[in-house]
């Protein structure tokens, strides 16, 4: 989509590049992040993507019609080039299976191709075109967004689970190592509901490639939410639309297990939610088919770090999180050209990267917010609702707090993190902290804040929002600036 792959992560000839055709910059930035995983092909991307076209020698491969966003694939970057980019980023791979225009065979194929170790035709396949070893990729998806009227191959809810039920069985057969995620909507749709009592079931003989005992065939259920707003404070306060999603979407997790009775050997083995595409994101402002390339504000900043707050609150019910996408597409970081740049920035005869307002949150939570979530009560003013909410019916589900907050504590490193954001335009809130900083040494304070909600990085000033490092002594009130979001750090 757009320029996430083209442009983005793989750029041949530019002199950023390496000899893979990887931007290096990009590469540097994101190793910022700590990423531990990322998702590919897509996406809606994936409903007429066949693998089989991006392997082997690049001259030989097809271009095809791409019709999700009405372009062309060249195939250049294929299976081999995403993992070897992985490989060099240092993350795992998850790889999304056709749905609409691909088969039970070809999805076989690539999880073959991807980790057979045997003398069969497509681990072969793999060693031929340079690659020995398995890749290992443990996450598959089955499918993407099937129950969507733009799909290829759309499908009803009854239609979906059957056929994600037999592909799972056969997946797992050939791979038992697998971790296997459903297709499912936003977590509040009848759907959810269908696919996860139809799907989550106890077989009357388990599987030749189980453990002993019973084990689910599927590890979670995706959800999709994107939030935005052309007013700020629904824009910062939609994100808590997918708090409700989660827990909703957890408890027919629990529901469709409870139901159909199946056992489970303890709670490990319970599917998770897999919320694999996230983000802020407004489609009228940044229109997929033109690459959706949004240029992001403090209030979409903000957003975010109530979206990474959520993530915290519910990550006992969270496997894993995607915030889509990467690069230039609704993505903080963006590839720019030379002249785009401010003399000094970072870059060179290829261009350059910026760091929207929206990384620096991203940046924050995956550095230091590690661990174990921590339970955090809050007591502060609310917003007096003066204009529809976004969603509109969040603001009859809940009190919307100016302070929005999550904590977690790293036991191995001895650090606590709590993250305070404050939605309010108009003033900051002194706060009396209970228990933060009663360990040793100064609690260190990291502001991300700006001029104005409506600042952004993108308008020739690169550093109009960025992560600002204080130190504070712990006594007293604590102050939290309007619009803003701040890290506290102390060592317990």
């Amino acid at each position: 989509m757009g320029r996430c792959v083209y442009g983005g992560i793989y750029d041949p000839g530019n002199p950023l590049s390496d000899e893979n055709g990887f931007r290096k910059d990009v590469l540097e930035a994101l190793r910022e992040l700590n990423i531990p995983l990322i998702r590919y092909p897509g996406g809606n991307f994936c409903a007429t993507y066949h693998w089989l076209d991006g392997v082997g020698p690049k001259e030989k491969r097809p271009s095809r019609p791409e019709l999700a966003w009405l372009g062309t694939e060249t195939n250049q970057f294929g299976t081999d080039e995403f993992l070897k980019w992985c490989e060099v980023l240092g993350t795992e791979a998850y790889l999304c299976l056709n749905f609409g225009t691909g088969t039970l065979d070809e999805a076989l194929g690539w999880v073959e191709y991807c980790n057979g170790t045997g003398d069969t035709y497509y681990a072969n396949l793999r060693r031929q075109n340079g690659h020995e070893k398995p890749y290992k990729v443990k996450y598959w998806a089955l499918g993407n967004e099937m129950w969507g009227p733009w799909q290829i191959n759309q499908m009803t809810a009854t239609e979906y689970s059957h056929q994600a039920f037999q592909w799972a069985k056969a997946l797992k057969l050939l791979d038992p190592t697998l971790k296997l995620i459903l297709c499912g909507s936003d977590g509040l749709q009848p759907w959810d509901y269908t696919v996860l009592t139809s799907t989550l079931t106890a077989p009357s003989a388990p599987l030749s490639s189980t453990p002993p005992g019973y084990h689910p065939l599927i590890s979670m259920h995706s959800i999709h939410m994107y939030t935005s707003s052309h007013a700020h404070l629904p824009n910062a306060f939609a994100p808590l639309a997918a708090e409700h999603a989660i827990t909703l979407t957890s408890a027919l997790i629990d529901h469709a297990l409870i139901t159909n009775r199946v056992p489970l050997h303890d709670a490990s083995w319970r599917p998770q939610i897999c919320f694999d595409e996230w983000n802020v994101w407004d489609p009228a402002r940044a229109e997929g088919s033109k690459g959706a390339e949004e240029k992001y504000t403090l209030s979409d900043a903000l957003a975010v770090g109530v979206w990474l707050n959520v993530f915290v609150r519910q990550a006992g019910k969270v496997g894993m999180a995607c915030l889509a996408q990467s690069v230039n597409v609704i993505s903080p970081l963006m590839t720019v050209e030379k002249t785009k740049l401010e003399e000094g920035g970072e870059g060179g005869g290829g261009g350059g990267v910026v760091k929207q307002t929206t990384w620096w949150p991203l940046w924050l939570f995956s550095r230091y917010m590690r661990g174990e979530t921590v339970g955090v009560g809050v007591k502060s003013g609310v917003w007096d609702v003066d204009r529809a909410t976004e969603p509109a019916w969040l603001s009859g589900m809940r009190e919307l707090g100016w302070l929005d907050v999550s904590a977690a504590v790293d036991r191995e490193s001895g650090w606590c993190s709590a993250v305070v954001v404050n939605l309010c335009a108009e003033r900051g809130w002194s706060v009396d902290l209970k228990s933060v900083g009663s360990g040793e040494g100064e609690v260190v304070v990291w502001t991300v804040t700006g001029r104005g909600i409506e600042v952004t990085n993108m308008d020739g000033v690169e550093d109009e929002v960025v992560a600002k490092e204080g130190r504070w002594d712990g006594k007293g009130r604590f102050e939290f600036p309007k619009h803003s979001l701040t890290m506290l750090r102390w060592r317990i």
